[in-house]
């Protein structure tokens, strides 16, 4: 028996049928509830977020395009998140005392340039763009198109006519080219 398409359980879910809500959540339960797992790091938290997820779903399903079904529920995982940590930032006063007893305002550095920092930036700059020339066409398009366009992989994978797995795993090999190249600043 052929398994029922995401799109056919959506259907069925906007027709009356709950029970294509169960199936659908069944079928992404650990791999969603993984990658948040992964992002936040307690399973608590994780639980709560699963369930926030799954209700914004929910409430969104008019505005979804039927595409990639897990990639919407990450995304709205991954702004959830993001958003949860944005209202728990805490405020901080410049007043409070380091655990040496020095005020925050006196430990935070001047915004004057530090000169020897700025031929370090330089200089790995110019390492990096070097190693990056090195890279294969493709490998160097999507960490360029990432890193200075500030493209999400979905546009990359677009752009390059590929599956957005395919710009990932691009990525990927590129970073572990470009680590050995840049290895001694990986200490500094």
């Amino acid at each position: 028996m052929a398994e029922t398409t995401d799109k056919e359980l959506l259907t069925r879910y906007r027709r009356g049928d709950v029970d294509a809500l169960g199936v659908l959540v069944e079928k992404y339960r650990r791999p969603l509830f993984a990658f948040i797992l992964n992002m936040i790091g307690g399973q608590n938290e994780a639980d709560e977020i699963f369930q926030e997820v799954w209700f914004r779903a929910i409430r969104s399903l008019a505005g979804y395009e039927e595409r990639n079904f897990f990639g919407w529920l990450a995304r709205i995982a991954h702004n959830f998140v993001i958003d949860r940590a944005r209202r728990k930032r805490s405020d901080v006063s410049l007043d409070e005392e380091l655990a040496d007893g020095v005020p925050l305002r006196d430990a935070i550095p001047g915004a004057t340039p530090d000169p020897e920092r700025e031929i370090e930036k330089k200089d790995l700059a110019a390492r990096l763009a070097k190693a990056v020339e090195c890279l294969p066409a493709e490998q160097k398009e999507v960490f360029l198109m990432r890193i200075q366009a500030d493209l999400p992989f979905k546009e990359i994978a677009r752009a390059q006519k590929v599956s957005i797995n395919t710009a990932l795993a691009r990525m990927q090999y590129a970073l572990a080219k470009l680590r050995p190249m840049l290895r001694e600043y990986q200490s500094a």
